[in-house]
């Protein structure tokens, strides 16, 4: 299946990387978030890859276009430099499509832009291009198959700091307090799986995950698949460097192309 990516962000929040770089060229270990988002997709199989590009797009076209491979892979260097032979290769049978779907664009409004490039598609992945997961995509997708529905997303527990606030009748005594952990609450973690048909509860200009969803809820269209395992955002750069220091560690959990496991 084709992999539509949302590449826009400006990553406000990561002030130490975004007046240089977009959000999704901020790097974990040697590589971008991006491309650790992209190697995942590709363990499993799907390498066909729509990148919905916003905030300085030039950055991340330049970043493919002169792709390092030995960054990120072993290799033999001959007669001083004159002629390399990689053990192994990130990118070769991926397939890069990069549209430019504008630098102010919302999420539904670049999924809108980019659903030429989906034709003769019954199905796809889409998903944010800043957060990265340990979930076995191949049964997700074999469970969305047998939902029968136009849309799914993952729901996880959000693993922040954030604490969820209660007030009395009179909104102004605070009646409880405790961590957004302890509160069961599930949140949208991204991870699209989408029929052709999303587009028909679509509107240019709309937000994916607002009119449209709500369009899906109100058809029994739309279902979410909880995930209990590894999840984890990089909105603030301290969840950058917990990123960095897990992937530098050689313990990050969302790198299951490192596995020998068979899928």
């Amino acid at each position: 299946m084709k992999v539509v990516l949302f590449c826009g962000g400006e990553g406000t929040r990561i002030r130490e990387y975004s007046e240089s770089i977009p959000k999704p060229m901020v790097p974990v270990g040697y590589r971008p978030i991006l491309w650790h988002v992209m190697k995942y997709y590709a363990h499993y199989g799907h390498t066909d890859f729509i990148l919905a590009l916003g905030y300085k797009a030039d950055v991340i076209k330049d970043f493919f276009l002169n792709y390092r491979e030995t960054v990120s892979n072993d290799f033999v260097l001959y007669e001083g430099g004159k002629r390399i032979e990689l053990a192994n290769s990130d990118i070769e049978n991926w397939t890069i499509t990069f549209v430019d779907t504008g630098a102010k664009a919302c999420i539904g409004e670049r999924l809108w832009k980019v659903r030429s490039y989906l034709e003769g598609e019954d199905m796809f992945l889409a998903n944010y291009s800043d957060g990265v997961t340990d979930l076995c995509l191949s049964d997700y997708v074999d469970e969305f198959k047998r939902r029968d529905k136009v849309a799914s997303f993952l729901a996880v527990q959000p693993p922040g700091s954030y604490h969820v606030v209660r007030f009395d009748q009179d909104a102004e005594l605070v009646s409880s307090i405790q961590p957004i952990t302890d509160t069961g609450a599930w949140i949208n973690g991204g991870y699209f799986i989408l029929k052709k048909e999303i587009f028909d509860y679509m509107k240019p200009g709309e937000e994916l995950v607002h009119e449209p969803f709500q369009r899906l809820i109100d058809a029994d269209q739309l279902t979410a698949h909880r995930h209990e395992g590894y999840w984890q955002p990089m909105d603030t750069f301290k969840e950058q460097r917990q990123l960095d220091d897990l992937d530098r560690s050689g313990q990050a959990p969302w790198r299951v192309w490192d596995s020998s496991e068979e899928l």
